[in-house]
């Protein structure tokens, strides 16, 4: 789009408030219809791709995805605007056990289940659902600014992807790395399925811990046993201890009865029993319990599964078959009393494993399961970080990579609902032969049957996202994507999937591309409320970005985000903090409204080839300030500390560009003299586009409607050139002469407001400076420095006393004097001091006393607490500047 700037008058280029919700939609469908976001293929320019995190195709964007993606955009515009091939690919997660459920909650308002309907038209309505409700988030992410190529949107199962699925489980079954067996899983009872280690939350919870004493076969003594969950001992199949505990060291014989059951099972000794825990002996039950299964597979112990997949006791429990497995431990426990086995029961803490998804207690369960043997793979994902093919950003993550990487255990892919890639493995019903293939086989390899079952289970729904930086860009397929954009540059994510999926992702990588599939990994922390508490409905303190963006507008927010984006450091959110960074925005809407008064009729051509000579010192000093921004910026980028290259940012253009340089060249911009107006013009100007260049990728739309006005013909600001260092602008002498001069200008200015000097007051200053060369240069800027501060008369002398009854300040090692006689009544700013502080004590008093009140403290709400903590604290701060005023009067009243 372009657009001739040819008003004169600032109020018609910009509207005098900056109306966010135009501009963002304006913009945002002007870049979609121009294509500004798709990705270019041209040789003779670097590449930079990202892959996003794809959300769930359930989700709804929240503060963690503003985060996120902020980042993510930011990069991709700077690079796009550096002249990189830039490549976002967007997409959605299927979602498997998290979908499934939001259909089946449908299914069930219209007193169905999945049951009721069958597979085939249960995966119809999902995919239903997904046409008409799924990737909302999608939208969402367009209105945060994402300048995705959606060109490329993906979803985990569409053609392309459930291709490279179906290729990667036939390759690894091949090679050995995936097989089926038995193993003892995490069971969700409520959503039938398998979960993953990393899949179980732990929580801390107050149990019983329950000794059974287990007669010894012959009918002399007993051996106690410990548990918390003593419904499993209807499935022991034998006691283990220590071979190094004494107690167990000469045991009368090698086999007990197994209480209830009257069954005979063996003592056996292994290495692996805590001598420790409880009274140092294991009852062995190997279908319910991973240790107990490794001790059961070391001592050739049977298995013997007593509940199913509804975590009820089956058959196999006996007299408790049917009952619910928490009923059942009621049971068991009156039970083991009635009959004497029950030795005795403590109060006990440990950590029980709850479903991430319904909260439902996991169960250990022996199943058939299908695994990717991940040792192998591993070994190579631990490689690529050790010697720097992968940069994990903050560094201190690696530790934890390593440690979960070297001992990692084979991964459970399976999973028991029907949404999500059905497994490609078949078993002919005529002769047992299970086929593995990439594509549907028409018969049995051996003995040719057409009667092919496909195996129910379908794949953990991290294993298509595992490969998710190559089958995105085309593969199995050899794309110009793939030549273009892979290995992508950097993947931007929260530290809690740094397993999940940032290891899987690199082991894939390497094993299917044999290279590592991103360079730089940046894992950014949680986002929090203002007072550091994580945020949840329950605590009823989430923020939601949508409502934010729709209040501050999208740009305060991103701006938000990336200052406080700190490697390492969580995020404490507020809406005062967002509402900060939109006074930002305004100040440079209402900076760009004063420059276009001066600048609108410009020829663009002034700015190009600018030098320094003949530049007067404002020009030079801001000239060289924005060059060293510029660098500071690019290495903030570089190493990926956002919170920096915002702050270099923020520090220019609020506190130098807007709050300086604009006052330091209006006589300039108002002169009569033809040459200074267009010098002062040209470098406005110049400095004006650097500043909106810069800003593009973190704030892109009110820059984009700034770069428009801007005078001459302009495409989208997307296209133009990020600012860079230009050596010729590098001035220390500039910087030190203008801080100097600042320094003055802020001491007197100073003196004004805490004396209450009125405005229009004209006054007299008075500077004391033992160094020669500063006392030189503040002399030769009298002029700006009378003018900046309505001052008459500017003495600077090198030795000397500050006059009788004059204020002052201290600069560095410099005295600033303003005689105060005449501009301000003594006795009258005493007694107003002294009223105020008869007031600020009353408050003081107030709110000390409602804080000494035991009972105020213990039923107040602590939000309510807090605030009058905080208000001691400012008005006792206050009250310590009255004094500090009354004694500097009263040093000027003699």
């Amino acid at each position: 789009m372009t657009k001739k700037a040819d008003k004169t008058d600032a109020g018609e280029l910009l509207a005098k408030a900056y109306e966010f919700a135009d501009v963002e939609k304006k913009w945002y469908a002007e870049w979609q219809k121009q294509k500004k976001f798709r990705a270019t293929m041209d040789e003779t320019r670097p590449s930079f791709s990202i892959v996003i995190p794809p959300p769930n195709v359930t989700g709804v964007l929240h503060v963690g995805h503003a985060l996120n993606n902020t980042m993510q955009d930011v990069l991709v515009r700077y690079k796009r605007m550096q002249g990189c091939n830039t490549l976002w690919v967007p997409g959605t997660d299927h979602a498997g056990i998290a979908t499934q459920n939001v259909v089946e909650r449908q299914l069930a308002s219209e007193a169905l289940t999945r049951h009721d309907v069958g597979r085939d038209k249960f995966i119809e309505r999902v995919w239903q659902w997904k046409a008409q409700s799924g990737g909302q988030i999608i939208n969402q992410l367009k209105r945060l600014g994402c300048s995705c190529d959606w060109e490329r949107e993906r979803f985990t199962m569409d053609e392309g992807l459930s291709r490279a699925v179906r290729t990667v489980f036939t390759r690894l079954y091949r090679e050995g790395l995936i097989y089926r067996g038995d193993y003892i899983i995490n069971w969700c009872p409520r959503c039938h399925t398998a979960l993953a280690d990393l899949e179980v939350e732990h929580e801390a919870t107050d149990g019983k811990l329950y000794k059974i004493r287990y007669p010894y076969a012959t009918g002399h003594g007993a051996i106690v046993v410990a548990t918390t969950r003593p419904e499993t001992m209807l499935g022991d199949t034998g006691v283990a201890v220590h071979p190094d505990d004494e107690r167990y060291s000469s045991l009368p014989e090698n086999a007990v009865i197994l209480p209830l059951v009257n069954r005979k099972i063996p003592v056996v000794f292994d290495d692996q029993v805590e001598r420790e825990f409880g009274t140092g002996a294991l009852k062995v039950t190997p279908a319910h319990d991973l240790n107990d299964f490794e001790i059961a597979r070391r001592h050739d112990l049977p298995c013997i599964k007593v509940m199913d997949d509804h975590g009820r006791m089956n058959v196999e429990a006996g007299p408790y078959a049917g009952l619910d497995r928490f009923e059942c431990r009621k049971k068991i426990v009156e039970d083991l009393r009635d009959q004497g086995f029950l030795e005795g029961i403590e109060d006990y803490q440990h950590g029980v494993g709850h479903c991430y998804r319904c909260g439902t207690v996991i169960e250990p369960y022996l199943s058939k399961q299908w695994f990717v043997s991940v040792k192998p793979l591993a070994a190579k994902a631990i490689d690529a970080v050790k010697n720097g093919d992968i940069r994990i950003h903050p560094k201190t993550w690696e530790n934890t990579y390593f440690d979960w990487m070297y001992n990692i255990r084979d991964w459970c892919i399976s999973r028991q609902i029907w949404w999500g890639h059905q497994i490609p493995a078949w078993t002919c019903e005529a002769c047992g032969e299970l086929t593995v293939s990439e594509t549907d086989p028409p018969h049995c390899p051996k003995c040719g049957s057409g009667q092919l079952l496909q195996e129910t289970d379908v794949l953990d729904t991290w294993f298509s996202s595992a490969l998710w930086p190559f089958s995105t860009l085309g593969w199995p397929d050899e794309t110009t994507e793939l030549k273009f954009f892979y290995p992508t540059s950097v993947l931007i994510t929260s530290f809690d999937i740094l397993f999940f999926w940032v290891s899987r992702m690199i082991m894939m990588g390497i094993h299917f591309m044999g290279e590592v599939p991103f360079r730089d990994v940046y894992l950014h922390a949680l986002v929090r409320d203002a007072q550091g508490q994580k945020m949840s409905k329950s605590k009823g303190n989430v923020m939601d970005p949508l409502l934010v963006m729709d209040k501050f507008g999208t740009d305060a927010l991103r701006f938000t985000m990336t200052a406080f984006a700190a490697q390492g450091r969580d995020i404490r959110l507020s809406e005062e903090r967002i509402e900060g960074y939109r006074y930002f925005i305004n100040k440079i809407w209402n900076a760009s409204r004063f420059a276009l008064m001066h600048i609108s009729d410009c020829d663009p051509a002034i700015t190009r080839d600018l030098t320094t000579e003949g530049l007067g010192l404002a020009h030079r000093w801001i000239l060289s300030r924005l060059n060293r921004t510029i660098a500071e910026v690019h290495r903030s980028f570089t190493d990926y500390r956002f919170n920096d290259a915002a702050s270099a940012m923020y520090q220019f253009v609020w506190h130098e560009f807007c709050d300086w340089y604009l006052e330091l060249i209006k006589p300039e911009l108002f002169s009569e003299e033809a040459e200074t107006k267009q010098r002062a013009r040209a470098v406005l100007l110049t400095v004006l586009e650097a500043v909106i260049k810069l800003l593009h990728p973190v704030i892109p739309f009110v820059t984009e409607e700034i770069w428009h006005v801007l005078p001459g013909e302009r495409q989208s600001i997307m296209t133009e050139p990020y600012p860079e260092e230009n050596a010729a602008w590098h001035d220390p002498e500039a910087e030190a002469t203008a801080q100097l001069v600042m320094g003055i200008i802020g001491g007197i200015r100073n003196i004004r407001s805490e004396m209450q000097i009125h405005p229009s007051a004209r006054i007299e200053a008075i500077v004391i400076c033992h160094d020669q060369l500063r006392k030189s240069r503040i002399e030769g800027h009298g002029a700006a420095i009378k003018g900046l501060t309505r001052t008459d008369s500017l003495t600077v002398r090198s030795e000397g006393h500050g006059p009788k009854g004059a204020a002052s300040y201290l600069f560095e090692d410099i005295e600033i004097f303003v005689p105060l006689a005449g501009l301000i009544d003594v006795a009258r700013e005493l007694d107003k001091l002294a009223k105020e502080e008869a007031k600020i004590e009353k408050q003081l008093r107030q709110s000390q006393g409602k804080l000494a009140n035991e009972k105020f403290m213990n039923n107040a709400p602590a939000d309510v607490v807090r605030k009058e903590q905080e208000a001691v604290t400012t008005l006792a701060a206050t009250m310590r500047k009255i004094e500090e005023s009354r004694k500097r009067l009263q040093e000027i009243g003699g």
